[in-house]
């Protein structure tokens, strides 16, 4: 397994744990995940982060209780698929974004959508610099689609489906959906 972390900055020599910027509710006993952590994906679901920074966006995947027709309805061949509004396209296909490479032995696994976490200081082992992002998804096995937007998209959360939801406070109607 291989964890990353992706920045729009390309001189990152450490990663010192920090609170997430926004904090979220969090289950009882999980209140320690708005504190000072580093943030990692694994390699599986590095997918999810191939986008601008800001970027709002949408991303599905079947889980192993989806029912058949959801994932033929939603997903067809693909292993999941990204959406995003037209409007992010032009960033997203002038985009560079870093992927950092990260030592697994210092990282906690969540077991929630590739999350991990580690309480102390890591150090990048690689960074390799990714443009034209859009050429990313396929060879992951995703489909990404663009919509005018994600606002329609908020019946995806009632399927048995694995639904992620990223920046949505960024969409240009998703309030008004």
């Amino acid at each position: 397994m291989r964890l990353f972390h992706f920045s729009d900055d390309p001189a990152i020599a450490r990663f010192d744990p920090r609170p997430v910027q926004v904090p979220s509710c969090r289950p009882p006993g999980r209140e320690w995940l708005n504190g000072p952590l580093v943030w990692a994906i694994d390699d599986a679901h590095d997918f999810m982060y191939l986008f601008p920074r800001d970027c709002p966006r949408i991303l599905v995947w079947a889980k192993p209780n989806t029912l058949a027709d959801e994932r033929r309805t939603w997903l067809g061949e693909w292993r999941a698929a990204a959406y995003i509004e037209r409007a992010w396209l032009d960033r997203l296909l002038g985009e560079t974004i870093h992927r950092y490479e990260l030592p697994p032995g210092d990282f906690e696994d969540l077991d929630d959508a590739g999350m991990w976490v580690a309480r102390r200081t890591v150090v990048p082992l690689q960074l390799v610099s990714l443009s034209r992002l859009d050429h990313e998804f396929a060879q992951r096995g995703v489909d990404l689609r663009i919509v005018d937007s994600l606002g329609p998209l908020k019946p995806l959360w009632e399927t048995s489906l694995h639904v992620s939801g990223i920046r949505l406070r960024n969409a240009s109607s998703w309030d008004k959906a």
